[in-house]
């Protein structure tokens, strides 16, 4: 016998085409907890039976933990063995048996914050990818779904509240001021959906009666003095609930649905069965603390974590390669309910900027993947937006191609076919060719293939008619150098624009081959081609169009998403322009934003999206080589020309007094948005009175809103009223994390020449700490999202961030390895920055004891 060795240093690589079906199934698994924050004493009984003929030895993955004793049967084992981290048992001839192990581990050092540690004296756990085997030895794969019986004991006083998943079958006081909790889930679920929180916590109570009349009682929990805030968040698990029946018929199946706020976590939350457990940003809200984005993001993820009941709870993963089964569907349908709940030309926006800015340039990189990745190392480092954002996108086209009815049966079928099975994402995607009566099996390549597909549009005339010639490629990625042509739902439209009323009605056309003629219809003139509206399929289109059809299309198109895409196009042709050292002429776009201003009055949500310039990052990504200080220079530009050109306009949008904190209506969000952007406009300017009027807003403000976005307008400059807003939000907010992590932000995100120095003077600040995730993104974080900043000529951002991760990486792996990927485009820069990045990749690497996941997110950057 010997104890769990440390993992190996070099990662192992695990293949997509190796898999296997395990040998030996865990029906079910009795879980005892002896409940302390220094020592906690576990032992697990599972019930093992074989599920092939003549398995090999029974193995138990372990990570980080020791065993105390094995028993077979009810008896002490001694026929097992240790294999690096994991337990071998040798059942010899049984066909069934029932193997307990006895661990001891230490939550209050786990600062991976992965299986069970402790948050604040609260014990609670996060087990998905591979976390349940930092608390127990278990075969810990998704294929292996057992039922669960968890009893719990510990201190009273420390521990008065104690939960795990499904039910609470019975619980009574101990000796010496212990009690305890014995919970049942009657639902068969992976390792990776076990949850247990511990903690002096109290709750928000509701109920839920669902469509076949069933009572379930709800229950938000947090610690005493938040339970104020959880308001927006049991109103967005109401209408999740709600929505979800409507929709696609699923209603919840246990009596109970607990979710748990947690201050230090990795992740935004976590579906576990019947007990959520949440990062705090994404349950607590007010209008003092919260902006309308944080309101947003509160009622997505609690619909996103309770969707997941059924799209990755009651059906789930066969193996980790098919993580967007779950996550890919499960985000577009919190996709479509928040746009239900909201504006939905607003939200289709905002998803499409998400995918843009983290997607697609992990698909341009040496990072990129299919949304089924064929291998990975540590699959901590798969949680992308390839498999959530475009995963999402991939779902969303086959909805599109079925439409809603053939969508609804297929989704319908998928269900109800592998309800309580580990599934494939071949699996979901049969059941839509089967509901919805179609072949799929060209688009199957969006599983298979990386890369983002890029649509080569040119027009045609023959005679008076028009046609729309397409040509796709998509391009070489690592490991995958020749790609085969995607089908794909393309939606266009045609306009005359020169007032004879003639139009190509809104047409979808699918897409399969590398070359295609789509017939427009009869023009006298070359019409406007509305193209990819909705954003109906995620591809790059190079269409070449005049400045003069994009602002007819930005005021005339029908399709919301298609007008925003032509304003924007107008500004980004403007800004490449520029910065590619022609004359850049802003006047279309002044007048294109003009005329968009004049709109502002129906939706105003829509307006602040449409007149915002594309960022720093975008602009870059439409250049072969990044220039980060022509691209800041020309924004900026062509900012302050839009600020003076149309200085009555913004003022006039922040004469008027601004929507009250507490209405979350589209059109009071949209009007607090406008104000931001209006704000932001007079800022560039430079006209003296802005840093006043921007700390008039600041100190009015009623809610964090328009307090956040004048903070952040006053940090880009250089003025007394900078200094005094800075040191006012802080004195005030220095007792609430998640509003302290804004004022860390703002300050990251700054426009300011010194931002770098900064934030490392900020990484130095009383109140920042490496233990807490939230705190690190939102600086660290921050800064790789501020291009010019992060880009500085001398590497000083570059080496900021390898100092950081380096420093993180023993304590909390995931999160520092996530840290590593903006590094990764060193190819995409000039020489010398190239360099500098590459440098930095090299020194991460050659850390000694690098973790996994940091080895191969660097080792994979490397290669450019």
């Amino acid at each position: 016998m010997t104890d769990a060795s440390s993992t190996p240093a070099i990662p192992v690589t695990i293949h997509r085409g190796d898999y296997r079906p395990p040998e030996w199934q865990v029906p079910d698994i009795a879980l005892d907890f002896a409940l302390g924050i220094e020592r906690t004493a576990v032992t697990a009984a599972l019930s093992v039976v074989r599920a092939v003929p003549n398995p090999a030895a029974l193995v138990l993955r372990g990570d980080g933990i020791a065993v105390q004793e094995v028993r077979v049967d009810g008896a002490v084992w001694n026929d097992w063995r240790m294999d690096g981290p994991d337990l071998i048992v040798d059942l010899g001839e049984r066909d069934a048996a029932t193997v307990e192990v006895d661990t001891l581990i230490d939550p209050g050092a786990n600062t991976q914050l992965m299986g069970l540690y402790a948050s604040n004296s609260m014990l609670c756990t996060q087990c998905e990818a591979e976390g349940f085997r930092r608390i127990t030895f278990h075969p810990d794969r998704p294929d292996v779904l057992s039922r669960y019986r968890v009893r719990m004991s510990g201190d009273k006083a420390l521990f008065p509240i104690l939960l795990s998943n499904g039910n609470c079958v019975a619980q009574g006081d101990g000796e010496g001021g212990s009690h305890w909790a014995l919970w049942e889930d009657p639902w068969p679920k992976p390792s990776y959906l076990f949850a247990l929180v511990a903690g002096d916590l109290v709750v928000n109570r509701d109920r839920f009666t669902t469509m076949s009349g069933r009572e379930v009682e709800l229950g938000i929990w947090v610690r005493a003095g938040d339970e104020d805030r959880t308001g927006h968040a049991m109103q967005a698990l109401k209408d999740s609930m709600a929505w979800d029946e409507r929709v696609y018929g699923r209603e919840y199946d246990l009596d109970l649905f607990n979710i748990v706020a947690v201050s230090d976590f990795n992740m935004g939350a976590m579906e576990n069965k019947g007990l959520n457990v949440f990062n705090t940003r994404y349950i607590l809200a007010d209008a003092d603390t919260a902006t309308d984005l944080d309101y947003d993001g509160v009622q997505g993820v609690v619909a996103h974590e309770y969707f997941h009941n059924w799209s990755g709870n009651r059906v789930t993963c066969r193996d980790w390669f098919q993580l967007s089964l779950k996550e890919g569907f499960t985000v577009f349908r919190d996709q479509s309910f928040s746009a239900d709940m909201g504006s939905a030309p607003v939200k289709r926006i905002e998803d499409v900027r998400l995918l843009r800015a983290a997607q697609f340039p992990e698909d341009a990189g040496p990072l990129a993947h299919p949304i089924r990745p064929d291998s990975y190392q540590e699959i901590s480092n798969f949680y992308t937006a390839t498999v959530y954002n475009k995963g999402a996108e991939i779902i969303r086209m086959m909805a599109t191609l079925l439409g809603p009815d053939r969508f609804r049966k297929g989704t319908d079928l998928y269900f109800d076919r592998h309800d309580g099975e580990a599934a494939t994402c071949e699996d979901f995607v049969r059941a839509m060719e089967e509901g919805g009566d179609i072949d799929l099996s060209q688009f199957r390549r969006w599983y298979e293939q990386a890369g983002t597909p890029r649509l080569a549009l040119s027009l045609a005339q023959e005679g008076g008619d028009w046609f729309l010639d397409v040509a796709q490629t998509v391009p070489p990625t690592p490991g995958q150098p020749e790609k085969a042509p995607m089908m794909m739902p393309l939606r266009l439209a045609a306009f005359a624009m020169d007032g004879s009323g003639a139009a190509m009605a809104d047409t979808l056309v699918t897409l399969t081959g590398a070359s295609q003629r789509v017939a427009l219809g009869r023009f006298a003139a070359r019409p406007a081609l509305s193209v990819n509206r909705g954003f109906s399929a995620p591809v790059i289109v190079d269409y070449v169009r005049a400045p003069g059809e994009l602002a007819w299309l930005a005021a005339h198109d029908d399709d919301p998403f298609a007008r925003y895409e032509a304003l924007q196009q107008l500004m980004l042709d403007t800004l490449v322009a520029g910065v590619s050292g022609e004359k850049a002429d802003h006047a279309a776009v002044i007048d294109a934003v003009a005329g968009t201003l004049t709109g502002r009055a129906g939706d105003p949500a829509f307006v602040a999206e449409a007149v915002l310039l594309p960022s720093e990052a975008f602009i870059g990504d439409q250049m072969v080589i990044v220039d980060p200080d022509a691209i800041r220079r020309e924004r900026l530009a062509l900012q302050t020309a839009l600020g003076r050109a149309l200085e009555n306009e913004w003022r006039a949008v922040l004469s008027g007094a601004a929507p009250l904190a507490t209405d979350l209506s589209p059109k009071a969000k949209g009007g607090r948005r406008l104000r931001g952007v209006a704000l932001a406009y007079l800022a560039a300017t430079g006209f003296a009175d802005v840093p006043a009027l921007a700390f008039g807003i600041f100190s009015d403000a009623d809610g964090m809103t328009e307090r956040q976005a004048a903070l952040a307008t006053l940090a880009h400059g250089d003025s007394d009223e900078r200094v005094a807003a800075l040191d006012i939000f802080y004195q005030r907010y220095r007792d609430n994390p998640l509003v302290l992590d804004k004022w860390f932000q703002v300050q990251a995100w700054s426009l300011r020449p010194d931002t770098v120095g900064a934030v490392r003077t900020l990484g130095e600040h009383p109140d920042f700490t490496l233990t807490n995730p939230n705190r690190v993104r939102s600086l660290y974080g921050a800064l790789t999202g501020n291009q010019a900043a992060f880009h500085q000529a001398d590497g000083a951002g570059y080496r900021l961030i390898a100092d950081l991760v380096i420093a993180l990486d023993p304590r909390n792996p995931q999160t520092a390895a996530r840290m590593i990927p903006p590094l990764g485009r060193w190819k995409r820069f000039d020489e010398a920055r190239g360099a500098k990045m590459k440098a930095e990749l090299e020194r991460i690497l050659a850390q000694p004891g690098l973790s996994r996941d940091s080895t191969e997110q660097a080792s994979k950057s490397l290669l450019g």
